[in-house]
């Protein structure tokens, strides 16, 4: 990554951290946020967990060796990860918070890009995950209150060598882990996901069984792409829907599962698959030889569940890491290739604003 701060605006990172230091965490708002180590009120380095989960490297932030703070993204969520088609995997992560014009009318004194890209060639995962190139704010958002104040990637995948990406439209925020939506959709790169275009006939309004789909997570099977969907914020219901993939932009051609079989065409016959759910994050897992989801629950844990078919039925949550042991932890979310015996995810810690890389054996 070679674009760089200048001085004048590190100058201005601390003003405005120590602006906003006395600020507690937002349940969902993530303007709210001081994503500054050593004056966020929150202890520098990895957390160390009690149980077989563990946090292994910081991805994002000041502290974390990517220094993605060189892109201007002190701060950022998420980090939805897949592989591009070509052997690179790309990461997405959601509002970044970074130097510039504060975004007072959201409340805000930092400037804040919806989406930023980060592309790396690492297959092995133990000792972190490098970053070496960056695509800031492909999807740009106006940022106006109650019109869209985000426009958010909850899942990413290649298909036919194209890349997609599922984004979440965020009328505005609300409280204890509560958001309203305008719509998803769909927005594709042809060239490796430097360029990006919101592919408008595939919005999906929050009406009409579409609810149910506003935040997402893919996984391919057989020939088909699977998109897992709940409705906006957390403590919701799971449903998943598939189409062929050479039919991922055409929503008429999906099919949702009813709690016995697919059903065509209509959105409103998906019937809950699992509940209390938040972000998904959806993997088939060789060692395991099964498909894994992960999620945070209604207590703010870390949760897994396998199942052997994509549509479940899946098993009861295995917690992977206690709400309180980590408070504000959110967005659990897999890497994409086989790592053996252990599972590697990303999860956002909203308290510090920034991800961590988890590791937890299987």
């Amino acid at each position: 990554m070679n674009r760089s701060l200048p001085a004048l605006a590190r100058v201005g990172v601390l003003a405005a951290a120590l602006t906003v230091a006395v600020a507690g965490p937002a349940a969902a708002d993530p303007n709210n946020v001081n994503p500054i180590p050593g004056i966020n009120g929150q202890p520098r380095g990895l957390p160390r967990l009690t149980g077989p989960t563990q946090a292994v490297f910081q991805v994002t932030g000041m502290d974390s060796p990517n220094h993605t703070e060189n892109a201007n993204v002190l701060g950022t969520d998420l980090g939805v990860m897949w592989d591009d088609g070509g052997g690179r995997m790309i990461t997405a992560f959601g509002d970044s918070a970074g130097m510039g014009v504060p975004n007072l009318l959201a409340g805000s004194f930092w400037a804040w890009s919806s989406n930023v890209l980060f592309r790396s060639t690492t297959k092995n995962p133990a000792n972190g995950i490098i970053f070496d190139s960056v695509v800031p704010n492909p999807l740009p958002s106006p940022k106006i209150p109650g019109i869209e104040i985000s426009l958010i990637p909850t899942a990413g995948i290649a298909v036919g060598g194209v890349q997609f990406m599922s984004m979440m439209s965020v009328r505005e925020w609300g409280d204890h882990g509560k958001w309203d939506t305008n719509f998803s959709t769909l927005a594709a790169s042809g060239d490796g996901g430097q360029t990006w275009a919101q592919l408008t006939n595939t919005r999906r309004a929050n009406v009409d069984g579409h609810e149910k789909f506003q935040q997402n997570a893919f996984v391919k099977d057989a020939g088909y792409v699977y998109r897992y969907g709940s409705p906006g914020g957390r403590d919701n219901p799971g449903f998943v829907s598939r189409a062929k993939e050479a039919d991922i932009a055409n929503i008429d051609a999906y099919e949702y599962w009813d709690g016995t079989a697919w059903k065509p065409g209509d959105a409103k016959t998906a019937a809950p698959i699992v509940g209390g759910v938040a972000e998904l994050s959806v993997r088939w897992n060789d060692y395991l030889g099964k498909f894994v989801m992960l999620t945070t629950d209604p207590a703010n844990s870390v949760v897994m569940r396998t199942a052997a078919a994509p549509q479940g039925p899946w098993g009861e949550p295995q917690v992977l890491i206690t709400g309180p042991s980590l408070p504000s932890a959110y967005a659990p979310m897999i890497f994409p290739y086989q790592t053996g015996r252990d599972l590697y995810f990303m999860l956002t810690v909203h308290n510090q604003y920034n991800v961590l890389l988890m590791r937890t054996p299987l």
